[in-house]
């Protein structure tokens, strides 16, 4: 059998990697093509292998200072630092020209797992730092950079090593970043298309302006605030218009701000936007936007006059809406997504009253696409009806919704309103169910349990979890 060339293996690859990484650790082991063919792509994103924030694996570390020079072997030796033993060799392969995901959280926490385990002093952390920072710099393109929350690598710069990162797509950073990195980048890079960016102190970063103006496809965008209670109206603003110069390329936007202009009626193109400010802020700039094209919305705190007036401007595009305390409006926002949301196949919601409640039985008589709801109980000035809600899901949801998520909000999540659920879910798509907030349960914990787990036995219930996180099928 003649054996295949390096592309065709590479290709063959490139489709068993999207399954699981892992599965490609065989074929290491098949000969020295597809070693060498197999090597650069398991290489190219370690931290997909090894991100285990309390396992951070020696092993990796190990590799990486293997390739230290002896040079810096001996100015490390000389400054009291002792890493290595006298079993190190260079590896066979240039393991750090494979790799194209800089994430220097990850390469911090796994050195500081290292040298504590080597009893080696804290102050020398950085001199360590220093050396690794100068392997990556030598030896690779990268196209992924992340460097929230690693103090260790302070002196990172990108002066003198611009080739490493003229092809960046994604870059994750903070306020706390040096505004020559933001400079320099803006200067090389002009390929970025990811874009996170948290704000912790509100300080104001020109650089990360100008970086944003110069991009050419820039399609997903990150901008979270840390602290909300802290506002630099005229720093959000210039970000704000640096936006517009990307408005016809980006498809996803985070922004956890009220918006100071009305930048976003330039997004036409945009198809996620997820937003949350203070439940008080003047939300006029968002009034009247027309997004014809979003298909999923997120929103905390948003008012629901306002909310309805950017729904009923999407076109009817919208599949997955989650709203989070938007206020009481007596079932005008779930009216508004019953009449413009025909294709809706996830919704979140904050409900407060009958008037919800009501409202909410034409929404699953429209929504027929509808398969996994999550409902807020919101305790306001009456108790929350779940009796009501629960006999109007089991009537009126459509065949395909049976995944369903409720929490409670200051109300009282009764046992016996749930085995009203049950009893009339008979004959039905058994379900996934999920319970948050279980200290307003007003029958202890152990009961709901005992009462969920009798209709699991039964076939109506086939997962469930109380408090736990989404499990796997939920999503």
């Amino acid at each position: 059998m003649p054996e295949l060339n390096k592309d065709i293996i590479f290709l063959i690859l490139k489709e068993l990697q999207q399954d699981d990484v892992k599965s490609l650790y065989p074929y290491l082991l098949i000969n020295k093509t597809w070693c060498e063919t197999t090597v650069p792509i398991l290489w190219k994103n370690p931290v997909n292998r090894y991100y285990e924030i309390n396992k951070v694996n020696n092993n990796l570390f190990n590799v990486i200072i293997s390739h230290i020079s002896e040079e810096s072997k001996e100015n490390l030796k000389n400054q009291g630092i002792e890493i290595f033993t006298k079993t190190y060799k260079r590896p066979s392969f240039n393991y750090i020209s494979y790799w194209r995901h800089l994430d220097l959280l990850f390469l911090q926490l796994m050195m500081d797992f290292f040298l504590k385990y080597k009893n080696i002093e804290r102050f020398k952390f950085s001199i360590i730092g220093k050396e690794i920072l100068n392997l990556f710099n030598k030896n690779t393109k990268f196209i992924f950079l992340n460097l929230i929350n690693s103090q260790r690598f302070n002196t990172f710069h990108i002066s003198g090593t611009e080739n490493c990162f003229s092809e960046l797509e994604t870059f994750h950073c903070n306020d706390f970043i040096n505004c020559n990195v933001l400079k320099r980048l803006a200067i090389i890079n002009t390929s970025i298309k990811e874009l996170k960016f948290e704000i912790d102190n509100n300080i104001d970063k020109p650089g990360i302006v100008r970086l944003i103006e110069v991009q050419k496809n820039l399609k997903n965008v990150y901008l979270i605030l840390n602290y909300t209670y802290v506002v630099n109206e005229s720093y959000h603003t210039a970000i704000e218009n640096s936006l517009i110069k990307c408005a016809n390329t980006v498809q996803y936007l985070r922004i956890d701000w009220k918006p100071y202009t009305k930048f976003l009626s330039y997004f036409v193109n945009l198809l996620s936007l997820e937003i949350k400010a203070p439940h008080d802020a003047n939300w006029s700039h968002l009034e009247e936007i027309s997004l014809p094209l979003l298909k999923f919305l997120k929103t905390h705190s948003i008012p629901s006059r306002v909310l309805t007036s950017l729904i009923k401007n999407t076109k009817a595009h919208l599949i997955e809406i989650s709203i989070f305390y938007q206020g009481i409006d007596d079932g005008k926002l779930i009216k508004t997504i019953c009449q413009s949301c025909p294709n809706l196949s996830y919704l979140r919601l904050s409900m407060y009253n009958t008037n919800d409640i009501l409202k909410f039985e034409d929404l699953l008589i429209n929504c027929l696409s509808l398969n996994r709801l999550e409902i807020t109980g919101m305790n306001v000035s009456n108790e929350f009806n779940w009796d009501m809600l629960f006999i109007i899901l089991a009537k009126f949801s459509p065949i395909g919704l049976f995944k369903f998520k409720f929490s409670s909000y200051g109300s009282k999540f009764k046992s016996s309103s749930l085995k009203l659920f049950f009893d009339n879910w008979k004959n039905r798509y058994p379900m996934l169910l999920q319970i948050i907030s279980a200290e307003h349960i007003s029958n202890d914990r152990k009961k709901l349990e005992n009462l969920v787990q009798i209709y699991k036995v039964n076939g109506i219930v086939e997962k469930y979890n109380i408090d736990g996180d989404d499990f796997e099928g939920f999503k």
